[in-house]
C-alpha cells in the first residue's frame, strides 16, 4: 500500500489533517462553539467556489473565506454564553443563515463558473487520494501554522474556556483569544475539507474531542487522546478503504461516530457503577 506516492502523500495528509483537528476540535466541543466550526465548513465551500471562478486554488479560497469569517465569529462579545440560552440561541440562529447562505452563494458560483460535477463531488466530499506534493507542503505549513498558534495560545485559551468571567478579571483578553482560536478552527476546517471534504471534516473536528469529553479525562490527556484518535480513524480510514474499495470521507466519518457510541457506553456505564457503588 505504501508503495505508492498517492497514499504516501494520503497518509501524510491525513496526519497533519488528523492531529489538528484533534487537537483544535477538543477545544471548540469544551467551548460549545461546535455549530460555528460547522458554519465555518460551509463558508469554506463558498470562497472555494468564488476562487475558482475568479482562476485561483480552492484551497486558497476556502482558506481566506474561513478565516475571515472565524474572525467575524470571534469578534462577538465574549462571555459564558452556554449559561445565557437567549444568548446561545440567537447566535445559532445567526450562524444557521450564514451556513445556509455560503451554500446557496457556493451553488451559485459553481453553476456560473460551469464546474464539472467530480470537481464539485471532491469539494463536498474530499478527495485525500488525490492530494499530490504541492498541495501536501501547502498542508504542512499551514497544519505547522496552526499547532504553533495553538502553542501560544493554549493557556489562556483554556483558562477562558473554563472560566471566562475568571479569565477577564485576571487580565485574560476574551476577544482577542476568541479572535486567535476560530481562526485556527478556519484554518483546520479549511486544511480539513481538502482531505475529508466540507460536509465530512465536521466529525473528524468535533467527534474525537467529544469521545474524550465524554469520558471525562482531564485537558491534557484529552488533548492528548483526541490527537491520537482523530489520528487512527484517518489512518484506519485509509486502510480500510485501501481494502474494501469504499470512500476514505465514509470510513473516517462511520468510525468517528462508533467511537462516540463506544465513549458513551462506557461512560454510561460508569455512572451506574458510580451511583451502585
Amino acid at each position: 500500500m505504501l508503495h505508492y506516492e498517492f497514499m504516501q502523500n494520503a497518509f501524510m495528509a491525513s496526519g497533519v489533517v488528523a492531529v489538528l483537528c484533534g487537537l483544535v476540535g477538543w477545544f471548540l466541543v469544551l467551548r460549545g462553539q461546535s455549530f460555528a466550526g460547522h458554519a465555518l465548513s460551509h463558508i469554506g465551500f463558498a470562497g472555494a467556489t468564488g476562487a475558482v471562478l475568479i482562476g485561483m486554488t480552492p484551497l486558497t479560497g476556502m482558506v481566506l473565506s474561513a478565516l475571515a469569517a472565524g474572525l467575524v465569529l470571534g469578534w462577538e462579545p465574549q462571555g459564558d454564553l452556554r449559561a445565557n440560552a437567549a444568548s446561545a440561541s440567537q447566535r445559532d440562529s445567526v450562524i444557521g443563515l450564514v451556513l445556509a447562505a455560503s451554500l446557496g452563494l457556493g451553488l451559485l458560483f459553481l453553476q456560473m463558473a460551469h464546474t464539472p460535477a467530480s470537481s464539485t463531488t471532491a469539494l463536498l466530499f474530499g478527495n485525500v487520494l488525490g492530494v499530490d506534493r504541492a498541495t501536501l507542503r501547502m498542508l504542512l505549513a499551514l497544519g505547522g501554522v496552526s499547532l504553533a498558534g495553538l502553542c501560544v495560545l493554549g493557556r489562556p485559551l483554556l483558562f477562558a474556556s473554563l472560566d471566562p468571567d475568571l479569565a477577564a478579571a485576571s487580565g485574560v483578553r476574551l476577544r482577542v483569544v476568541a479572535c486567535g482560536f476560530m481562526m485556527l478552527v478556519a484554518l483546520a476546517t479549511a486544511i480539513g475539507s481538502r482531505t475529508i471534504g466540507i460536509l465530512l471534516v465536521f466529525s473528524l473536528l468535533v467527534g474525537p474531542a467529544s469521545c474524550t469529553l465524554r469520558l471525562g479525562l482531564s485537558p491534557w490527556a484529552g488533548l492528548l487522546v483526541s490527537a491520537l484518535l482523530a489520528l487512527a480513524l484517518s489512518w484506519g480510514g485509509l486502510v480500510v478503504a485501501w481494502y474494501t474499495g469504499v470512500p476514505v470521507s465514509f470510513c473516517i466519518s462511520a468510525g468517528a461516530a462508533l467511537c462516540y457510541l463506544l465513549a458513551r457506553a462506557i461512560a454510561s456505564r460508569g455512572l451506574i457503577a458510580a451511583a451502585r457503588s
